[in-house]
């Protein structure tokens, strides 16, 4: 199963040319069949623009999981402490084999509302190729 998620458009190249390895969130899937994550990026951009297979999803307290992320977190701990504040558990999903889509895609294209999610949606696995 695929996982759309809402991404904002330096956070998405970050991880589509690869230097950005973990994705912040947190709320994950509790849907364990999610494999994929298909990377919407938000306005300016306004496209579904790739997708990478999850390695592996992290859950640990914020101070712990920025120590096992930082290295590839592609953003800065001010922004990192800033997103999780207030929380005792944050989550990373770690993305692998990342995949630049030939051509960007219509949110339309994936979801009949072509409205982008605030959080992430689930896709069937036909997704964009």
């Amino acid at each position: 199963m695929k996982l759309l998620l809402s991404i904002k458009p330096p956070f998405a190249e970050k991880i589509l040319d690869g230097s950005k390895r973990f994705e912040f969130r947190r709320r994950i899937p509790k849907d364990s069949r999610v494999d994929t994550v298909v990377i919407y990026a938000t306005l300016p951009v306004g496209k579904v623009v790739g997708e990478f297979s999850i390695k592996q999803i992290h859950s640990e307290h914020p101070d712990e999981l920025w120590e096992r992320t930082k290295k590839f977190s592609g953003i800065s701990r001010q922004y990192y402490d800033d997103y999780f504040q207030g929380r005792r558990l944050a989550h990373a999903i770690e993305a692998d084999s990342p995949r630049r889509y030939r051509r960007p895609r219509d949110i339309s294209e994936l979801l009949p509302s072509g409205a982008p999610p605030q959080s992430f949606a689930y896709l069937s696995r036909q997704g964009p190729q």
